[in-house]
């Protein structure tokens, strides 16, 4: 059985929370994989635990079965947007999910900040994800991407440059690209 602090078995991380919480899902070995239905050997609960560690949120919220629900919701509202952003249906769920929550200005002693609040902190994550998915679509829509590999579910911020990157990782989805490239190549010799 695994426990809480189980490592994190998805393949791509470190993306923006609303990225993030889509590569809970990912393909392994052609089959879909689900970190919230029992990848790795993890129970949907161990599985939340280590998504909510790796986004950093694991301090302020619980891994509970609403907060799952409510994940789950999320994730949902932002795949159809992210897949569609024209699609009005899927920009009602994602104001769905951010009705749950607010920003609220404040001043510290570092000056003015801001503050989210929950109407039932169980939505945290949740509004946290899509409300990271406007934040991506103020720095550039451009820049969400699918990876390019036909094989690949999983999404990235484009942060290079150019504006150029076309795989999820070079070292998974672009390097099977350039070997299958390659071994067309010395194949039509």
């Amino acid at each position: 059985m695994a426990t809480a602090e189980a490592a994190d078995p998805r393949p791509l991380t470190g993306e923006p929370i609303a990225l993030d919480l889509l590569n809970t899902r990912w393909v392994q070995d052609g089959a879909p994989v689900d970190l919230f239905a029992g990848a790795a050997g993890l129970t949907r609960m161990e599985g939340l635990a280590v998504w909510l560690r790796a986004a950093g949120l694991a301090d302020r919220f619980r891994a509970d079965p609403s907060t799952l629900v409510h994940l789950l919701t999320a994730r949902e509202a932002i795949a159809r947007a992210v897949a569609d952003p024209a699609d009005a249906g899927a920009r009602a769920l994602v104001d769905a999910v951010l009705e749950h929550g607010r920003i609220r200005p404040t001043l510290g002693g570092e000056g003015p900040g801001e503050r989210p609040e929950f109407d039932d902190p169980s939505w945290g994550p949740a509004w946290t994800a899509a409300y990271g998915y406007l934040e991506l679509l103020r720095s550039g829509p451009e820049r969400i991407r699918k990876c390019a590999s036909a094989s690949c579910v999983l999404h990235f911020h484009d942060t290079s440059r150019g504006g150029t990157r076309r795989w999820c990782s070079m070292a998974a989805c672009g390097n099977r690209a350039k070997a299958s490239r390659h071994y067309a190549r010395t194949r039509e010799r």
